[in-house]
C-alpha cells in the first residue's frame, strides 16, 4: 500500500460516510512531485467536523507524514479538510475544518489539535484542484467545488506575504519560491509550478537577486543541497525585493 493509500484509509475511516471527495492539488498536479514535494490532498466533508475527528486525523497523519513517519521517512502530507456548505457556493475568507502540515509538528505533540479557522489559502488550493481535475474519491472537483473569483484569489495571496516573509529563515527554499509564485500568478493571472514560477522571475529578476532563487530552484529539483549559510544575505534581499514586486502588482490592479 502507498503512502497515498494510507492517507486516503486514514480519511475514509474517520469521516465514514460523511466524506464527499478527495482531491490532489499542489506540485502532484502542476508539473510532477519533486524529491521535496509535499503529498497535497483536500478532503471535502459533508459537514463540518468534529474535534474528535480531527484529533483522530492529526494522530493518523503523524504516523504516515515526514521523517518521522513509522514506517520510515515519507513524504510530509499537508491535508486540508472543508465542509462542502462552506465553499459552495463559494465565499471569502472560506472556512478550513482542519489542515494538517509538517511545519506544525511540534504543535501537535504538544497535543494542539488544528481547528476550523478563516483561511484564505484556500482560494489558490481550491483554484489548483479544479484546474488539476484529478479525483482520489469522489465525483470529478467541478462537481464538489465553486470556482474562485479571480480577485478573491489576488487578494488571497498577497494576505500571506506577511507570514511567509516572517519564516523567511527557518524556511528559506518554500518562502522565496512561494514569493515568486504569488508574484507570477498576479501578474499571468495563472498559478505555476514553484520551478516554473521561478523561471519565470528568473527572466525579470535584476542580477544581484539571481542566486538566490538559483539556489531556491535548485534545491527544490533536488539538484543541491538546501543550504542558506553562504547566501542568507541575499535571501532577505530576494524577498524584499519579491515582496515589493508583489505590493506594486496588486496596488496596480486595484481600481
Amino acid at each position: 500500500m502507498t503512502q497515498l493509500d494510507d492517507v486516503l484509509h486514514l480519511v475514509r475511516r474517520v469521516l465514514g460516510d460523511d466524506l464527499t471527495g478527495a482531491y490532489l492539488h499542489g506540485s502532484a498536479v502542476l508539473d510532477g512531485l519533486r524529491p521535496s514535494s509535499d503529498l497535497d490532498v483536500l478532503v471535502v466533508a459533508r459537514r463540518r467536523t468534529t474535534e474528535d475527528e480531527r484529533r483522530a486525523l492529526t494522530a493518523g497523519l503523524m504516523r504516515l507524514s515526514g521523517s518521522q513517519a513509522v514506517n520510515g521517512p515519507a513524504r510530509p502530507v499537508e491535508l486540508s479538510v472543508v465542509a462542502r456548505d462552506d465553499i459552495s457556493p463559494w465565499r471569502y475568507p472560506p472556512r478550513c475544518e482542519f489542515l494538517y502540515g509538517e511545519w506544525l509538528r511540534e504543535d501537535f505533540e504538544r497535543g494542539v489539535v488544528p481547528g476550523p479557522a478563516a483561511t484564505p489559502d484556500l482560494a489558490p488550493l481550491i483554484t489548483m484542484t479544479l484546474n488539476g481535475d484529478t479525483a482520489l474519491l469522489g465525483p470529478p472537483a467541478a462537481e464538489v467545488l465553486a470556482p474562485v473569483p479571480h480577485e478573491d484569489l489576488r487578494r488571497a495571496i498577497v494576505a500571506g506575504v506577511p507570514d511567509l516573509l516572517a519564516d523567511l529563515e527557518s524556511d528559506t527554499r518554500n518562502v522565496l519560491l512561494t514569493l515568486a509564485r504569488i508574484w507570477t500568478t498576479l501578474e499571468t493571472g495563472t498559478i505555476k509550478s514553484k520551478d516554473a514560477a521561478a523561471a519565470w522571475a528568473l527572466g525579470l529578476l535584476p542580477p544581484e537577486h539571481r542566486p538566490a532563487l538559483i539556489l531556491a530552484q535548485a534545491a527544490y529539483r533536488g539538484e543541491q543541497p538546501d543550504d542558506w549559510h553562504a547566501l542568507m544575505p541575499r535571501a532577505h534581499a530576494l524577498a524584499a525585493h519579491l515582496a515589493a514586486e508583489i505590493r506594486d502588482s496588486a496596488d496596480g490592479a486595484m481600481p
